[in-house]
């Protein structure tokens, strides 16, 4: 069997385990994140921005299905789909033949789903949940060649950029940059050198970057999110930035060295707090999230005071820890020896080590 169907066999044995343990008939797919986890990376996106796709999955104690239309059923079986799943066309016109379907598969039983029909479906448990929160060696290894991709674009990209150029020539060039290499351009924030100190979240817009920008991606493949943030700078950054810059680092660290296996989520929080306290700056915690897992979705879980979940090998993170004009982020993975494996490091972008871990610094162009 080849590993991607072999991945594929894996995950149907965990949804029918979940099966058996419920008692339901049939679990159904409906999100973007969990049609590529299900099916080892294939995708059911057509517009970029929906939650959802143009297909789903539907999972019994026998079979294995995906959903779609006349629209779609030949491409995807064509150029997405593993061997393991039947293929259920329904007319596009014609959505309550799909629904028919499902109940005569299920004969009228429970269904469980991660995005339940009200009244009519059941959410699926938080056991199946935390396996697309853990990464199988080949999921990890699809998520290297995102990473590496995403990195890659993004250091292209700000080697690139000049001070005339718009916000929305920048993002546009990340875009650019990230299809270019078969990724899903989901995020790219841009802030020049104006907006810089005013907007954590900063949606590009049409003024120039001028001195200095910062260019944040949330890049998809297979599926999986590769998170990123870097700066470029035209011309020696000040001291004033260089030192904000330093915090931001010093601060990710001590989230760093805490993500072990075994370890809460509202802990890492908590040790994020603590140490912009200790820089002198009280309220920034409150000034932006700071990041959380990652995987199939940008954020699986955005870690908060109260989110006592808690971090496995094979989980992945991501966090951004922030200041007004500076901000950090990469998106590792915690390995077998609770060590952590930076998935989007190009080493052709500058960086200084931190507590043993190379950090982007801001590319100082002239």
């Amino acid at each position: 069997m080849n590993p991607l169907n072999q991945e594929v066999s894996t995950k149907l044995e965990l949804i029918r385990q979940t099966l058996a343990e419920t008692e339901a008939q049939a679990v159904r797919l409906r999100g973007t994140d969990w049609f590529a986890w299900a099916t080892a990376g294939a995708s059911n996106t057509v517009l970029l921005t929906a939650e959802t796709g143009v297909a789903e999955v539907l999972v019994t104690a026998q079979d294995a299905w995906v959903l779609t239309d006349e629209i779609e059923a030949q491409r995807l079986q064509d150029e997405e789909l593993p061997a393991n799943f039947k293929l259920h066309v329904n007319p596009w016109a014609d959505a309550a033949a799909r629904e028919s379907f499902v109940r005569d598969a299920t004969g009228g039983g429970k269904v469980l789903s991660e995005r339940p029909i009200p009244d009519v479906e059941k959410l699926l448990p938080p056991s199946l949940q935390q396996h697309k929160r853990v990464m199988m060696s080949s999921e990890l290894e699809r998520y290297r060649q995102v990473g590496r991709k995403a990195s890659e674009a993004m250091t292209e990209v700000l080697k690139a950029a000049k001070p005339t150029w718009t916000e929305y020539q920048l993002a546009g060039a990340g875009a650019e940059a990230l299809w270019a290499r078969g990724l899903h351009p989901a995020l790219t924030l841009v802030a020049g050198e104006r907006r810089l100190p005013l907007y954590r979240h900063a949606t590009a817009t049409g003024e120039q970057i001028g001195r200095q920008a910062m260019l944040v991606f949330c890049a998809r493949g297979y599926g999986l999110y590769a998170n990123l943030t870097r700066f470029v700078c035209f011309g020696a950054l000040s001291d004033e930035h260089a030192e904000l810059h330093r915090h931001v680092r010093e601060i990710e660290a001590e989230a760093l060295n805490v993500c072990k296996p075994g370890t809460s989520l509202n802990a890492v929080y908590d040790t994020l707090a603590k140490a912009y306290q200790q820089h002198g700056f009280n309220n920034a915690i409150r000034e932006h999230h700071q990041g959380g897992t990652t995987g199939y979705l940008a954020r699986e879980i955005v870690a908060n005071p109260t989110t006592t979940d808690t971090l496995a090998e094979g989980t992945a993170v991501a966090w951004n820890p922030s200041l007004p004009g500076a901000k950090v982020e990469d998106t590792f993975v915690i390995l077998q020896d609770g060590k952590l494996e930076n998935l989007t490091l190009d080493p052709n972008f500058p960086s200084v080590e931190v507590e043993g871990r190379l950090r982007p610094v801001p590319l100082e162009k002239e």
